[in-house]
Formats: structure tokens, C-alpha cells, sequence
């Protein structure tokens, strides 16, 4: 690692030194080294030379602040958003995007090999769509008339006019919400909300009004500029099916890879019985009762229950829905299935689901995961009985630090 000038380890005194950065880490920071500590800094690049400045060392690791790169790498490229490095919401829009998705790969590999203990299979497939203006779903927040995205590490809000890798029904929404703010109808008190859409209709949820409640006559009013902003559901569109999605549901956020996300997990499989855990408005669960005889769908929340069992019956579907969570259902259950797919939460399957499944060893599993450590932590107690028979880098959040993963396993 190359490194210049005075450094101060210790006391509230700030560091400005000279580093060379080598690698990404998970989360959106690259890393550099001198003499025994860790340099973590946002928005530089591996190979980059940079001076950064910092605060004291605390447990051997320094987080630190690009103040000029001075060797920049032939991969870093002009951010298209002027918000970028101050709104939170992207990491990596320095970055060409074929490198993005080739450290992203790197990043994967190393979270398998230092948390898992295992090696990542030889060949990691990558599934990508276009890099900007994929997400369907953004959160906004409010304060003292401004509008935007929290600031990075913070809750200050960043007000923006648009954000590049919303969809064009999102920017609208924005521009619509801009120019509303000192209206008398819309309610100062308001400081979070949601929007999701299918590029036609706009779903609005309110995340924090405080300790107010917003009356029906403004989510009316907002149903003026954002159709469907008065509607408890909101219709989608993917993989073959309709699907509706309530207010409190869980759908997936980007737009273009939907489709061959769920085609990808679900890959070419087939037979008596299938089993979807964490299964949410029916995703994975649809697609798969027309693969399979019967499909068990087990969803701990009721309200995208509901929504599951009103997507199968307009697709006219039988599918076994269990409002349970997956914990519970597999403690007790008996019955045996021949393919089993589950995308849980960031958190992961967890201990108790992860030896449940060891124990009941269905033939064919497939793991979606949203978070690599998790992913590693999950899969490395389930290669206890089975091994892995393909990976692949689901690129979900281009421009950001977070990446998806789909993991086919089978038995040993």
C-alpha cells in the first residue's frame, strides 16, 4: 500500500493521508491499509490513489472521506446524479456499471470465503437489465418543505428534483409532490411516504405522520396528480400473472428483472410437490402451481396472504396457503416435496429453518438472498447435505452496494 505524509493515530485529531485503495467491501466502501489499519472510505475505487481525511482510530479500523483522488482508476466514470455522494441511496455511480457487476461478483466470493468458510462455485452467472431507471418502489421524506432522500449516514433529507434511477412514473410523482408542498391541503406534519407503481397507477403509503393521522381527503386529493393513490391495492404485472399487492406487501423493486428473476430461481423444475417459503403476494408460488401438481406457500403476513390467495384464485390456481411463519410450519411438518424454493428477509433463513431443512433434505432447493452475509452464514450449515449446483449475481440495485443472489442446491 503507498502512503505519504505525517498520519496521527489517536485523539479527536482528523487524518489526511495519502492511500491506495484495493478492494470493495460489502456495504459500498473500498478498502486500504497502513500499517496494521483498516482505511474504509465511500465513492473511491480499487487500485485508486487517494488522499482521504478521517477520525481517530477506534478497534483497529478507520473510516475515512475522499478529499481528492489523485491516481484515479480507468473505470471510474462522471456520476449522472449531482445529488450523488450526498443523497444515500447510491455507492457505486463512480464506477463503469460492467465493473460494478464484476466487483460485485468479487464481493460475493469473499463473503462466502470469510464468513461461510467455503469456497464460492467456480462460475457465477450474472443476471442484469438496464442500470437507471429501474426501481419501481422509492421512499420520500419530508422536512421544512423540502423534499427528497436522507443524506448518506443520516436522516437530514437531500431535496431532489428527480433521481435517476427511479422509473419516469416515479420522477413524475416527485416533480407532483414538488410542486404541492406549501399547498394548504398537504399536511405539514407529513415526513415519510412510499410510492410504488406498475408505471400506470401509483400505490401511496404514509410511513410516518407522526402522531397525526392523514385523512382520506388527502390521499383523494393526491389521486388528482398520482392515479390509484387512493386504492388499498395496486395491480401488477410479471412472470405471466396479475398479482395483487397491498399496502403492507412486499414486491420486488426492479422493474426490468423481474420476470427472469423469478425464471432463473424457479429453473426449468417440475413435479408432485413444491414448496415456496416466505412466499409474500405469490411471486415464486404462481409460476410454480403451473409447474407443479400441488404448491404449498407459507407467508407470515396476513395481509400479503390475503393477497397471495387472491392472486391464485383469479389465476385460477389451487395453491396451499399457510399464514405461518416458516419456522413454525416446518417445526411440524410431515409431508415430503420434491422442490423448495425461499427468498427470506435480509436476514436470512436463521438457524432453526436452516437445520429444519437439513433435517427434511427436499431433493432440489433454491435460495434467494438479499444480503451475502447471511447468504453465507445460511449455506454454509446446509452444505452439510447438500452441494451447490449454480450460483447466480442478480444485480437488483445497480448503482448501490446491495446485491441479490440466487443458490441452487441438491442433495450430496
Amino acid at each position: 500500500m503507498h502512503s505519504r505524509g505525517l498520519i496521527h493515530y489517536g485523539g479527536e485529531l482528523s487524518i489526511v493521508n495519502e492511500v491506495r485503495f484495493e478492494k470493495w467491501v460489502y456495504g459500498g466502501d473500498a478498502l486500504a491499509r497502513h500499517e496494521g489499519v483498516v482505511v474504509l472510505a465511500p465513492y473511491a475505487l480499487p487500485g485508486e490513489l487517494a488522499r482521504v481525511s478521517a477520525g481517530p482510530v477506534r478497534s483497529g479500523l478507520l473510516r475515512a472521506s475522499v478529499l481528492e483522488v489523485l491516481e484515479p482508476a480507468a473505470e471510474r466514470t462522471a456520476a449522472l446524479c449531482p445529488h450523488f455522494t450526498r443523497c444515500g441511496g447510491c455507492h457505486y455511480q463512480h464506477a463503469d456499471y460492467e465493473h460494478q457487476l464484476r466487483l460485485k461478483v468479487e464481493i460475493l466470493r469473499e463473503a462466502l470465503r470469510r464468513i461461510g468458510k467455503f469456497e464460492a462455485p467456480e462460475r457465477i452467472d450474472v443476471l442484469a437489465g438496464e442500470p437507471w431507471h429501474y426501481r419501481n418502489r422509492i421512499q420520500l421524506h419530508i422536512d421544512n418543505r423540502r423534499l427528497g432522500f436522507h443524506a448518506a449516514g443520516s436522516h437530514d433529507v437531500v431535496p431532489v428534483q428527480s433521481c435517476p434511477v427511479a422509473s419516469p412514473r416515479l420522477n413524475r410523482a416527485i416533480a407532483g409532490f414538488r410542486e404541492r408542498l406549501g399547498h394548504r391541503r398537504f399536511p405539514q406534519f407529513l415526513r415519510s411516504l412510499e410510492l410504488f407503481t406498475n408505471e400506470e397507477t401509483v400505490q401511496l403509503n404514509v410511513l410516518d405522520s407522526g402522531p397525526r393521522r392523514l385523512a382520506r381527503s388527502f390521499f383523494d386529493w393526491c389521486a388528482e396528480f398520482l392515479p390509484g393513490a387512493a386504492e388499498p391495492f395496486l395491480e401488477y404485472a410479471a412472470a405471466g400473472f396479475a398479482f395483487r399487492v397491498g399496502h403492507r406487501s412486499f414486491f420486488q423493486v426492479n422493474r426490468f428483472v423481474i420476470d427472469r428473476l423469478v425464471e432463473a430461481a424457479l429453473e426449468n423444475s417440475s413435479g408432485r410437490r413444491a414448496l415456496d417459503l416466505y412466499a409474500g403476494v405469490g411471486l415464486f408460488s404462481l409460476p410454480l402451481a403451473r409447474r407443479f401438481e400441488q404448491v404449498t406457500a407459507v407467508e407470515s403476513v396476513k395481509g400479503a396472504a390475503a393477497d397471495l390467495h387472491c392472486n391464485a384464485e383469479k389465476a385460477g390456481l389451487q395453491i396451499d396457503i399457510r399464514c405461518r411463519s416458516s419456522e413454525d410450519f416446518l417445526h411440524t411438518l410431515s409431508e415430503s416435496y420434491d422442490f423448495c424454493v425461499a427468498d427470506p428477509p435480509r436476514s436470512g433463513l436463521g438457524k432453526t429453518v436452516v437445520e429444519r431443512l437439513v433435517n427434511l433434505r427436499i431433493p432440489r432447493l433454491t435460495l434467494v438472498s438479499c444480503d451475502p452475509a447471511t447468504l453465507a452464514r445460511d449455506l454454509a450449515a446446509l452444505l452439510a447435505v447438500y452441494e451447490i449446483k449454480g450460483m447466480l449475481l442478480v444485480d437488483l440495485f445497480p448503482q448501490t452496494a446491495h446485491l441479490e443472489t440466487i443458490t441452487r442446491l441438491g442433495l450430496r
